[in-house]
């Protein structure tokens, strides 16, 4: 039998650095900011009547793969989930029972997440890490209702890991975003850059300038050389306050230029977490509510130390998530174009496509033939994703299959053909037409039935 004794003495990760205390109020305010923020966008897209749009009208969803049984619930349900979402976010920026309200917001959080990949966000699946790893730390030890009413013990300091945590999950996000932009699109055609700035030519003071190619080409290198450097700099002590002052100028022109909803704001806020208890301490100047005691900084102590089951579990979830990133390269051909290995690997606003797709439909039995079109079925925001992505598009033809098979008795077979455009081309026939997509499996193995990609010219 296991000595109850020896679960105490598990062996703990002895990483010089991180077994020092760190001041408990840079998490602390990243937990209130973090909190405010998913408020403020809970509130928005209740207020944009996005609940009945994504998940109440349509009458297919497009599920992520392994998640199929992830169904949307009736109107009472949906809007049940928001409100809890709205409480949590709340008890999460006063730190009350803060365990429990960020347990159930990443649960509900990422329900909605994997509802329907047609409204797939990357700062979504952002939202959901962080969230996940803040269920890990301690981030009401101060600053927090529970604190103050004895439902967690007081603390000026917590582990430094639980800062480093957050900073090294924002570092793999930059820094693979500018790994993904070292294509040749990005670096030498400015694309899919210079179709965006010439479509806000008419911002104030600087719209004029997006017209010109050596523009758009300069910030597509801005861009690329910011998200590589960024994490670095932001690490680095004496450059962090000029770094920071980049992440300002670089989000909030993201934020006039391009409609992306809060990911600038999300990513401002969760910068701050870079500066350390020196920074804060001069925030005590300024903010009334801050003392310098809450600032002091505790030699190292054993508590501080990493636990070595925290650091496999925590070796995984990074793990995982650099896996995500790089399983495109188990695909064959232009990832952009497939998007095979797309998803959930930081390629932020590196592709402007569309496309158009039209069903045709064959009974086996009767030799009948007729066609169908999606807008019959899906929202304008489902058509568009669908249209120029070929895991969409395959689900959308089993819908199809399913449905008339259900309602004929008949054996169906669905074919379908597809042009698509990539940042600024000219449409290419994207699927073999010929493909009997109602016979195919919906899996994660190549999809030998997308057609290559050519590069002709702009």
């Amino acid at each position: 039998m296991l000595n109850p004794g020896a679960v105490k003495t598990l062996p703990r990760l002895n990483l010089a650095g991180l077994e020092r205390q760190g001041s408990s109020l840079p998490l602390a305010l990243f937990r209130m900011a973090f909190g405010l923020l998913m408020f403020i966008s809970t509130v928005r897209f209740l207020a944009m009547g996005w609940v009945n749009e994504f998940y109440l009208v349509p009458q297919v969803h497009f599920t992520y793969f392994g998640f199929g049984w992830v169904k949307p619930l009736p109107a009472f349900g949906m809007y049940l989930v928001f409100a809890l979402m709205l409480v949590s976010t709340l008890l999460i920026t006063l730190g009350l029972y803060y365990r429990i309200s960020i347990i159930g917001f990443f649960l509900l959080f990422s329900y909605l997440e994997l509802l329907d990949k047609s409204f797939y966000l990357n700062h979504y699946y952002f939202v959901s890490l962080l969230s996940f790893l803040l269920i890990f730390l301690p981030p009401h030890k101060s600053l927090s209702l529970d604190a103050c009413l004895g439902r967690t013990r007081a603390a000026n300091t917590v582990p430094l890991w639980t800062h480093q945590i957050i900073k090294l999950q924002l570092a793999l996000v930059y820094f693979f975003a500018g790994i993904a932009k070292l294509n040749p699109d990005w670096l030498f055609q400015a694309q899919p850059l210079r179709i965006w700035l010439r479509a806000n030519t008419d911002l104030a003071l600087i719209g004029g300038f997006f017209d010109f190619f050596w523009v758009a080409l300069l910030m597509s290198w801005a861009g690329m050389l910011y998200d590589l450097c960024i994490p670095f700099l932001l690490f680095w002590r004496k450059t962090r306050p000029f770094a920071y002052l980049a992440v300002i100028a670089f989000h909030i022109l993201t934020a006039l230029v391009f409609p992306i909803g809060m990911f600038p704001w999300i990513m401002l806020v969760s910068t701050l977490i870079f500066f350390d208890e020196r920074d804060v301490l001069r925030l005590t100047r300024v903010l009334p509510f801050l003392s310098p005691k809450q600032v002091r900084t505790y030699p190292s102590r054993a508590a501080a130390r990493l636990p070595l089951i925290s650091s496999i579990l925590l070796g995984f979830f990074f793990m995982f998530q650099i896996g995500l990133c790089l399983r495109h390269f188990a695909y064959p051909g232009n990832v952009l174009w497939t998007e095979e290995g797309y998803r959930f690997s930081w390629r932020v606003m590196l592709a402007e496509k569309t496309g158009q797709v039209l069903f045709t439909l064959k009974n086996n039995d009767t030799g009948e033939n007729w066609l169908v079109f999606p807008s019959e079925y899906l929202s304008p925001q489902q058509q568009k994703q669908m249209s120029f992505q070929a895991d969409m598009i395959l689900q959308f033809a089993h819908f199809l299959r399913d449905g008339f098979e259900k309602s004929t008795g008949d054996d169906i077979s669905v074919f379908a053909e597809a042009y698509v455009s990539l940042n600024g081309r000219p449409s290419q026939l994207y699927l073999d037409p010929g493909q009997d997509l109602a016979k195919l499996s919906y899996d994660l193995a190549p999809r030998a039935w997308i057609l290559p990609f050519f590069k002709s010219s702009y």
